[in-house]
């Protein structure tokens, strides 16, 4: 291969790589209440707790999935040497208006969903 035809070849990876950063779905911000009901969910948890019996406080969260619009964007599988209450975060992007969907499953059949909508403008 000669020089020119390796400056090609150089130039249009540079076009190619160009077209794939664009096609990057960029983040966007969460608003204020989503973030508050992201906040909420969490605040709400704890006030289960009482209401359960020793056997059910002794059962375990062993899997959260979140999904965005049916698609799994999160997965934690929890083992009991896991913190009592373990802080999980993640990041996904909201390419489009949808629902994010939190799915708690656990030990003896124990299953919890939360949904929360985000608008893209």
């Amino acid at each position: 291969m000669n020089r020119d035809q390796k400056a090609a070849v150089i130039e249009e990876m540079t076009i190619q790589l160009r077209e794939a950063e664009a096609a990057v779905p960029q983040a966007v911000a969460i608003p204020p209440e989503l973030r508050e009901s992201f906040a909420d969910v969490g605040r709400r948890l704890p006030e289960l707790w009482p209401s359960l019996s020793i056997d059910a406080r002794r059962q375990l969260i062993r899997t959260l999935v979140c999904t965005y619009n049916g698609v799994e964007v999160f997965r934690a599988e929890l083992h009991p040497a896991i913190a009592a209450n373990p802080l999980l975060s993640f990041t996904t992007v909201a390419t489009e208006s949808g629902t994010l969907e939190f799915r708690w499953t656990g030990d003896n059949g124990f299953s919890a969903t939360e949904k929360a909508a985000i608008k893209v403008v």
